[in-house]
Parts: structure tokens; sequence; C-alpha cells
């Protein structure tokens, strides 16, 4: 494995991030700082998991490979569940944006992550550095997380007050996504 393998696997790991970074733009409308918070999160999840993934080996190998999309399933739905109840049942419509709070960012770097820890364990038998290759995964994150809350909030500027009901939409099929790939 080379630096542009670890590349692709970076850009490749990144994708559910993007996609959560740009529903979290279109409904919290984030600023600058929490902009870069959301991408902090995203970057860090995405290169602690390979590097726990790669630390646990072969031991756990077959129980993360067995659930890993159930759990991002099951997260991301719960998610996206609450964001369409809310838009649906929310006393106020007046509140077209909705606040990103610590627990739901944690909550959405872990379940956009899981697949991390799997390629992780993949990284056993490599010979490149497994902290440059976890390093060049979390800026890779990190950078398109950015780029998608910014993407999100033109998006959001567009959808207005259905911003909660597409986000939460996207999340479920995000992880309806990671669930059909885990089966097949």
């Amino acid at each position: 494995m080379n630096a542009f393998d670890v590349i692709l696997i970076g850009v490749g790991l990144s994708m559910d991030a993007f996609a959560v970074s740009t529903t979290n733009g279109i409904v919290s409308k984030p600023n600058w700082k929490k902009t870069l918070l959301i991408a902090f999160a995203f970057g860090l999840f995405q290169a602690i998991m390979p590097l726990i993934g790669y630390f646990a080996g072969s031991l756990f190998s077959e129980v993360i490979e067995k659930y890993d999309h159930w759990i991002a399933l099951v997260l991301l739905a719960f998610i996206g569940a609450k964001m369409i109840a809310d838009f649906f049942f929310k006393k106020d419509k007046e509140e077209k944006t909705k606040d990103l709070t610590l627990k739901m960012l944690f909550v959405q770097a872990i379940a956009t992550s899981i697949d991390a820890l799997a390629v992780g364990v993949s990284f056993v038998g490599i010979t490149f550095n497994i902290f440059l290759a976890v390093g060049i995964i979390g800026v890779i994150t990190f950078g398109l997380s950015i780029l998608a809350v910014r993407i999100g909030i033109k998006f959001g500027d567009i959808l207005t007050d259905k911003a909660t009901l597409v986000g939460g939409i996207i999340l479920i099929a995000i992880g309806l996504k990671i669930f059909i790939e885990g089966i097949v």
C-alpha cells in the first residue's frame, strides 16, 4: 500500500461524514467556529477509529465487520427520525434552524466512522506507517467536512423551512446505504 492508496481510502471513508456535514450545514447553519468543530469531530473520529481497529487487529475483526452496518443504521436512523419528527411536530414552526449539540455531533461522528474501524483492522498487514495513514484520513475528512458544511449552508438557504425534513431523510438514507453495503 502506498500514499495514494491511503488518500483514496481517506476520501472513501470521508463520504459519509461529508454527507452528514452537509446536513448539519443545512439544518443548523453553523458559524465558522462551529464549522471547524464539526470538521474536527469528523476528522478526529475518522482517524481514531482505524487506529483502534489496527490495534484491535484480527481479535475483533469478525465482530466489527459483522455489526458495523447495523450500528451505523441505528444511530443515523435515530437522529434522522428525530429531525423528521421535529419538522412535523414542532410547535414553533418559525424556528428554521436547529442548534447542533455536542452530543448529537458525537453520535454522528461515531456513526459515520464505524466503517473506518473495520478498515483499520485491514491495515494490520500493511507496511505503510499506521500513524501517517490515520493522519491522512483525518486531514482529508476534516477538509471535506468544512467544504460540506459550507455547501449545506448554501442549500439550507434554498430549502428554508424544509431543511430539517430533508436533513433527516438524508441521514436515514446514509444509514440505509451503509447497512445495505454491509449486508451485500
